[in-house]
């Protein structure tokens, strides 16, 4: 209204469309870019599933000493072993068990960037701790990073249509096809087995794809 020059409309003004800032070099640098992508996330769950079985060695030459950071229900100082618990084992059969699927899945989440999923894991590991501590059965002692496993689930199989991402959710489909069966271990129906654990860590995996969502950008304005 009454402007004159480039007309202008709300968040946009007309004149020279700006051209898009791609070139050579930008087609030539995005393969190297995925690459440190895949090279990052696999050396990081190749580290982070190596030290679980480090740390599971050195509890077994202690005697099995790093077992008490495993979480005691409804103990207040229990609280500051929730995040403890996730990287301690009893056994080496446990880590064994949990090893490929976390190393899978948690490859697959760190893909979208390292920042975001160290955000995914602490959110998953803290959920799955608080439920463990609220709900578990009393003198019980859990650990272990099943909970982790089952969040890590979760958050790959709703991320695609929370970032709106098809890619995202054909990756989830296969995921669920995958590693579906897993859902059983939300059910109380095995003994030593933390359902607990396991469904809270199903429920902080998809809060979490809420919480670190791809946000699109703000208009202009």
């Amino acid at each position: 209204m009454g402007a004159e020059g480039d007309a202008v409309t709300y968040g946009q003004t007309a004149g020279r469309p700006a051209r898009p800032r791609t070139g050579l070099a930008d087609t030539v640098l995005a393969p190297l870019r995925a690459g440190t992508r895949v090279t990052a996330a696999a050396a990081l769950m190749a580290g982070w599933v190596a030290l679980l079985w480090v740390l599971e060695a050195i509890d077994v030459l202690a005697g099995h000493r790093l077992d008490t950071f495993g979480i005691t229900p409804r103990k207040g100082g229990e609280l500051l072993d929730i995040v403890p618990a996730a990287f301690t084992h009893f056994g080496f059969g446990h880590v064994a068990s949990n090893s490929l699927p976390l190393l899978v899945l948690g490859f697959i989440a760190a893909l979208r960037g390292i920042g975001r999923y160290l955000a995914v894991a602490f959110t998953i590991i803290v959920v799955s701790g608080l439920g463990v501590w609220l709900i578990a059965p009393a003198h019980t002692n859990t650990a272990g990073a099943s909970g982790l496993i089952f969040g890590l689930f979760g958050y790959l199989l709703v991320r695609g249509f929370v970032d709106h991402r098809a890619l995202d959710v054909a990756v989830g489909l296969v995921v669920g096809a995958l590693y579906g069966s897993i859902l059983w271990g939300v059910l109380p129906s095995a003994t030593g087995v933390s359902w607990q654990g396991h469904l809270f860590g199903l429920v902080g995996g998809v809060a979490a794809a809420f919480l670190f969502r791809e946000r699109s950008p703000a208009a202009g304005g």
